[in-house]
C-alpha cells in the first residue's frame, strides 16, 4: 500500500472538510435556534461569494474591502430573511417553514442566474497557486487557509457563545418558551442567527470561489454541508467541525481509490451514502 498517497488523499479530504465544516456551522446556528433545517443554506453561500464579486467588478473594490462590505450585506441579507420571511411563519408546521427555505434557495438561484449569467467566474485572494509540500504530501494552499480560517470560525462562535449575548442565543436554543418567559428576545436571537449563519457561509463561499470559482453550482454544498451538519448532530459545532473532516477524509480517500477503477463519480455516492446511513442509524 502507497502510504504516502493514503496520507495526502486523507490530508487533502481533511482541509476540505473543514470547508464543508464552514457551511455546516451555518445550517446548526439556524437549527439550534429554531429547529429548521435551513435548505437556503447553500443559495446564501453562492449568493456572498457572488456579493463578493460584485464588489470588486461593479464597485472596482480591491478583494480586502470588498469581503467586509460582503459580509456586512450577507448580515444583513440574513437578518431581514427571518424578519420578513421566517417569522410571518411563526407558529405554522414545520413542513411549510421547510417550504419557505426550499422556495429561498430557488429564488436565490434565479435571481444570481439573471444577474450573473451562466459563467463561472474565479475569486482572486491574491493566494499562490503554486504547490505546498508537507514533506512528501501536495497540499492546497487555498485549501489550507481556508481550512484555518474554519478553525478560527469555530474558536470564534465559541468565544461568542460564552458572552451575555452568546448565552442568550443558547438558552433560546434549549428552550424558546423558557426563555420569552424570562424576558428574552427570542424573534432578535433567531434572527441574529439566521445574520451571522449567512456572514459564515460567505466567508465560506469566499474560498469555494477561490477553489472551483462561482457559478449556480455552489448552491450544491448544501447536500454536503447538511450531511456534515447531520452527522455531527445539528446542534452541535464541534459535531459539525469532527463530522466535516470525517466526512472530507472519507470521501478523498474512498474516491482517490476507488475512481480510477469504476471511472469517476464516487464522490457523490459517498456523501449520499453517508447521509443515508447517518439519518438511518440515528
Amino acid at each position: 500500500m502507497d502510504w504516502v498517497l493514503f496520507l495526502e488523499l486523507a490530508a487533502n479530504g481533511a482541509v476540505t472538510g473543514l470547508l464543508y465544516a464552514m457551511v455546516a456551522i451555518s445550517i446548526v446556528l439556524v437549527f439550534k435556534s429554531s429547529a429548521v433545517p435551513n435548505l437556503a443554506q447553500g443559495a446564501l453561500t453562492m449568493v456572498g461569494a457572488y456579493a463578493v464579486l460584485a464588489f470588486t467588478d461593479w464597485l472596482n473594490f480591491p478583494v480586502w474591502l470588498a469581503i467586509p462590505s460582503a459580509l456586512l450585506f450577507m448580515f444583513g441579507l440574513g437578518f431581514g430573511v427571518e424578519r420578513f420571511a421566517l417569522r410571518r411563519l411563526a407558529g405554522q408546521p414545520i413542513i411549510m417553514i421547510l417550504m419557505m427555505t426550499l422556495g429561498l434557495d430557488i429564488f436565490l438561484r434565479g435571481v444570481t442566474l439573471a444577474i450573473f449569467g451562466a459563467t463561472a467566474r474565479r475569486i482572486d485572494l491574491g493566494i499562490s497557486d503554486d504547490p505546498l509540500f508537507i514533506g512528501d504530501i501536495l497540499m492546497s494552499r487555498v485549501h489550507l487557509i481556508g481550512a484555518g480560517v474554519s478553525l478560527l470560525v469555530f474558536v470564534a462562535l465559541v468565544l461568542f457563545f460564552r458572552t451575555r449575548r452568546g448565552i442568550r442565543l443558547r438558552a433560546i436554543s434549549n428552550d424558546n418558551i423558557a426563555s420569552w418567559s424570562i424576558g428574552i428576545g427570542v424573534e432578535q436571537g433567531i434572527a441574529l442567527s439566521w445574520a451571522l449563519a449567512a456572514t459564515i457561509s460567505t466567508i465560506a463561499g469566499v474560498f469555494w470561489g477561490a477553489i472551483q470559482g462561482v457559478d449556480q453550482s455552489l448552491s450544491l454544498l448544501l447536500l454536503k454541508s447538511l450531511t456534515v451538519a447531520v452527522l455531527g448532530g445539528l446542534d452541535s459545532l464541534l459535531g459539525a467541525v469532527v463530522a466535516g473532516v470525517m466526512l472530507g477524509v472519507l470521501e478523498s480517500v474512498v474516491s482517490g481509490y476507488l475512481d480510477p477503477l469504476v471511472g469517476g463519480g464516487s464522490r457523490e455516492l459517498v456523501v449520499a451514502l453517508a447521509l443515508f446511513l447517518t439519518v438511518l442509524i440515528r
